[in-house]
C-alpha cells in the first residue's frame, strides 16, 4: 500500500492538491541543482556561477513566490546562511550609524544627516569582499537588502521590549531600517525588477541554525506593521497591482506571480474569463455582494417569523451562506496559518457560533409535535437568537467597505482603540472582583447566605454604566456596605474612567497624525490576506461549497483538461453578471495602457490637467525659467547655520589670499619685522649687536665711494 499522508487525502477530497506534476518535477530539478552546487568546492567561479543561476530566473516565474499552503516548503531565493550574514552586516552599520539616543526626527527626516546618501550606499554594499567584484543584481544583495533590513528590525523591536534601558536607542534603530528601506525602494528605477526580484522574491535566514520559513518582503512588512517600508511608493506599486489583478497568480503554480499578458488586450469577450476573479479587486466585490444578499436573507428570516418553528426558504439560504463562510474561514486558516488570524475572524467566529446556536435550538424544537409548548419554546428561543445578533450582521458590511479610504481610515481607529481599553478593562475586572468578594461576604456574614448576588452584581454594573444606585447597601453591614459602594462609584467613575478616556483621545491623536500611512497598512494586509491563501479555482463563499462538491467528485479521477473545462463553466455562470461589468472596465484601462506605453510611460500612468500641456513648455529654451526658479530655490539639503559658516569660510580665504598679494607687493621688510617680533627681545638685542659692525661698515664704504678720486679729473 503506498505510503499515503491522511492530510494528502483530505487535501485531495477539497481540491487542494491540485498542483501539477510539471511544477513538481521542475522544484525537483531546482533542489537537485542547489545540492550539486552545495558538494561543490566554494571557489569565486563555483560562487559567481551559483549566483548566475539563481538570477537567471529572476524576471520569470520559475522559483515559488508565495506558498500555496502553509506546510508546503519552498526554498529561499538567496542561502539562508548568506542573507545572515548580510543581516549582520547591517546591523553593525546601524548601530554605528545610530550610536546613541536622540530625536527621531533627525532620522526621519527628509534630508537626514544621520541617513545620509552615503548610509544607502553603504547599505547596498553590505554583501561582503566576495560579490563586490559581480554586478549588485548579479551577486542578488540588492534585491534582498530589503528583506534584511525588516529582519533587522524585528531583532530591534525586540531588544527594545527585553533591554527596557536601551528601549528608546532601539527604537530609533529600528527606524532607521525602514527609512533605509523605503529609501532602497523609492530610488530603484526598474520597475520590474524591483516588483519581482525585491518585493514578490522570498527568502530566509539561520535561526539555531536551521533556515525559517521563506517569506517576501511583502508579507513581511505586513506582518511587522513597517508603516513606512508600506508607505513608500515602489511598495505601493505591487500592492495595486497585486490589487487590480495584473500580477496574477500561474494557473500551473498558484504559489508564483507572472503579469497578467492581457492586460492590454482592447477584446471585450477576453476579459471574460473566470480566472479574473483571481484578482483582489473582484473577489472583495463578489464578497461585498454576497454579503449584501447574506444580509437581505437574514432580514427576510427575522421579519417573517413562522410559527410552527418550520425553516422557510430564507432561512435555509442563510443558513447555506453561513456553512460556506464556515467552510472558507476554516480552509484559509488550513493553508495560510495563523497569520491570517485577526478581529474580524474573531468577529464572524461569533457570529457564526449565534447562527449555528439558532438552528440547533430549531432543529431541536422540530423534533417536538406541531403547537406543543416545548417546539413553540425553542423556536422563540431560535429567533431571540436571530434578533440579537442584528447588529453584528450589520456591522459585518465593515469588513468589506474599508477598501474605501473613509471606511478604512475610522477601522484604523476603533482598531486602536480597542487595542488602548485593554489596559481599561484589566484594571476594570481587578477591581470588580475585589470589590464583589466585599459585598459578597457582607451579604454572608449578615445572615450566612449569599441570597443577593445578582443584586449586587447588577448594581456594579449600573455604576459602570453611568447610573449608580446606592438603595439597598445600607443593609450590608452598616456601615461597610455603603461606604464601599461609595468607593467602588468613585473608582470606576471617576479614575478609570478618566483613564478610558486618555487612553482613547492619545490613540486618536496617533493614528490621526498618522492616517494616510495607516489606511495605507491596512489595505496593503487587506490584499494579502487574499494573496496569502491562493486557489487555483476562486469559489468565493458560499459558492465553495459548490467547489468541495465538485473536487470530493471528479479531481481525483477525471483528467486535469476536462476538470478545469468544468470549473470554468461554473464559474463563469456564477460570475457572469460581475464579469461583465470587470470585463468592461478592464476594456476601458486596456485603451488607457496602450496609451501610455505609446508615451513612453507606467501602465497605470494618469495624465493630470496640469501634464497636458507640459510638452509644449521649454523652459529652458523660452526664457530661461528653470534657471531662475534654480537660483531661487532654498537648499534643505544643508543647515542654514552651516551655509552661513561655509560662506564665512569662503570669505576668510579669500581675505588671506588678498593679504598675501598685499605682502608679496610691500617686500619682504613687513615679514622680517613679524619674525623679529616673534623671535623675542633678546634675540633682537643679539641681532642688533651683530648688525652695528655691519652698519659701521656699510656707513665707511659709502663715506668712501662718496670722497673724489684724485684721477677723476
Amino acid at each position: 500500500m503506498p505510503n499515503v499522508s491522511r492530510w494528502t487525502v483530505i487535501d485531495r477530497a477539497l481540491g487542494f492538491n491540485g498542483q501539477p506534476a510539471d511544477s513538481a518535477r521542475r522544484h525537483e530539478g531546482l533542489h537537485e541543482e542547489r545540492a550539486r552546487e552545495s558538494v561543490a568546492a566554494p571557489n569565486d567561479a563555483t560562487l559567481v556561477g551559483q549566483w548566475a543561476r539563481l538570477t537567471r530566473g529572476l524576471l520569470d516565474s520559475s522559483l515559488p513566490v508565495l506558498p500555496r499552503f502553509r506546510n508546503e516548503h519552498v526554498e529561499s531565493a538567496v542561502p539562508a546562511a548568506e542573507v545572515t550574514k548580510v543581516c549582520l552586516r547591517l546591523r553593525h552599520l546601524i548601530q554605528e550609524c545610530v550610536p546613541c539616543e536622540m530625536e527621531e526626527s533627525r532620522i526621519t527626516t527628509p534630508h537626514s544627516r544621520i541617513v545620509t546618501p552615503k548610509v544607502v550606499k553603504a547599505a547596498k554594499e553590505a554583501g561582503g569582499q566576495e560579490y563586490r567584484g559581480c554586478v549588485v543584481r548579479c551577486s542578488g544583495t540588492l534585491r534582498l537588502l530589503v528583506y534584511c533590513l525588516l529582519v533587522n528590525q524585528r531583532w530591534f523591536r525586540h531588544e527594545a521590549l527585553v533591554e527596557l534601558w536601551d528601549s528608546d536607542l532601539h527604537k530609533l534603530r529600528a527606524e532607521a531600517c525602514g527609512v533605509i528601506a523605503k529609501a532602497i525602494i523609492e530610488t530603484e528605477e526598474d520597475t520590474r525588477y524591483l516588483l519581482h526580484a525585491v518585493l514578490l522574491r522570498r527568502y530566509s535566514l539561520l535561526s539555531d541554525n536551521v533556515p525559517t520559513t521563506p517569506v517576501n518582503v511583502i508579507e513581511k512588512a505586513v506582518d511587522l506593521h513597517a508603516v513606512r517600508v508600506i508607505a513608500s511608493s515602489g511598495y505601493q506599486k505591487c500592492i495595486s497591482y497585486l490589487w487590480r489583478g495584473w500580477l496574477v497568480q500561474d494557473e500551473n503554480d498558484p504559489s508564483v506571480f507572472v503579469d497578467y499578458e492581457d492586460k492590454d488586450n482592447t477584446s471585450f469577450f477576453v476579459h471574460m474569463d473566470p480566472d479574473r476573479m483571481r484578482a483582489p479587486r473582484y473577489q472583495n466585490a463578489a464578497q461585498l455582494l454576497f454579503s449584501v444578499i447574506y444580509l437581505a436573507l437574514y432580514t427576510a428570516a427575522i421579519n417573517s417569523v413562522n410559527p410552527t418553528g418550520v425553516l422557510d426558504g430564507a432561512e435555509v439560504a442563510m443558513y447555506v451562506f453561513t456553512l460556506g463562510f464556515v467552510c472558507d474561514e476554516v480552509v484559509k486558516f488550513y493553508k495560510a496559518g495563523y497569520h491570517i488570524l485577526g478581529f474580524w475572524n474573531a468577529f464572524n467566529g461569533v457570529l457564526y457560533s449565534f447562527l449555528t446556536a439558532s438552528l440547533v435550538f430549531r432543529i431541536i424544537g422540530l423534533t417536538a409535535p406541531i403547537h406543543s409548548h416545548f417546539r413553540e419554546r425553542y423556536s422563540t428561543l431560535s429567533y431571540n437568537m436571530l434578533s440579537f445578533i442584528a447588529p453584528m450582521f450589520w456591522s459585518r458590511l465593515l469588513l468589506y467597505l474599508d477598501s474605501f479610504k473613509f471606511f478604512g481610515a475610522m477601522l484604523v481607529v476603533l482598531k486602536v482603540m480597542m487595542k488602548e481599553s485593554v489596559i481599561f478593562f484589566a484594571l476594570l475586572i481587578i477591581i470588580i472582583i475585589g470589590f464583589l468578594q466585599a459585598f459578597v461576604g457582607l451579604d454572608l456574614a449578615d445572615d450566612n447566605v449569599a441570597g443577593d448576588v445578582m443584586f449586587i452584581v447588577e448594581s456594579m454594573l449600573k455604576a459602570i454604566l453611568q447610573s449608580p444606585e446606592f438603595e439597598g447597601f445600607e443593609g450590608f453591614g452598616p456601615p461597610w456596605g455603603i461606604i464601599l459602594y461609595y468607593c467602588f462609584t468613585f473608582v470606576v467613575m471617576i479614575v478609570l474612567l478618566n483613564i478610558l478616556i486618555a487612553l482613547y483621545n492619545s490613540a486618536y491623536e496617533d493614528i490621526y497624525d498618522n492616517a494616510d500611512d495607516e489606511f495605507l497598512a491596512l489595505f496593503s494586509q487587506k490584499t494579502m490576506q487574499f494573496v496569502r491563501a491562493p486557489d487555483e479555482n476562486v469559489y468565493i463563499a458560499p459558492l465553495n461549497l459548490i467547489e468541495i462538491v465538485i473536487s470530493g467528485l471528479f479531481e481525483w479521477w477525471i483528467k486535469k483538461q476536462t476538470y478545469e473545462f468544468i470549473n470554468d463553466w461554473i464559474m463563469g455562470f456564477f460570475y457572469s453578471p460581475l464579469l461583465f461589468v470587470a470585463a468592461y472596465f478592464e476594456t476601458r484601462t486596456a485603451h488607457d495602457i496602450r496609451r501610455n506605453r505609446t508615451r513612453g510611460e507606467e501602465d497605470d500612468d494618469v495624465v493630470e490637467e496640469w501634464e497636458q500641456l507640459a510638452h509644449e513648455l521649454g523652459f529652458e529654451a523660452d526664457d530661461g525659467w528653470a534657471k531662475t526658479c534654480n537660483t531661487v530655490k532654498p537648499n534643505l539639503e544643508d543647515d542654514p547655520a552651516v551655509v552661513e559658516v561655509r560662506g564665512l569660510r569662503t570669505e576668510v580665504e579669500e581675505l588671506r589670499a588678498m593679504l598675501a598679494e598685499i605682502g608679496r607687493a610691500v617686500g619682504t621688510k613687513p615679514a622680517q619685522k613679524e619674525s623679529q617680533a616673534e623671535d623675542g627681545p633678546d634675540t633682537q638685542t643679539k641681532n642688533k649687536k651683530t648688525s652695528e659692525p655691519e652698519v659701521q661698515g656699510s656707513e665707511t664704504e659709502a663715506q668712501d665711494d662718496s670722497r673724489p678720486s684724485k684721477g677723476s679729473d
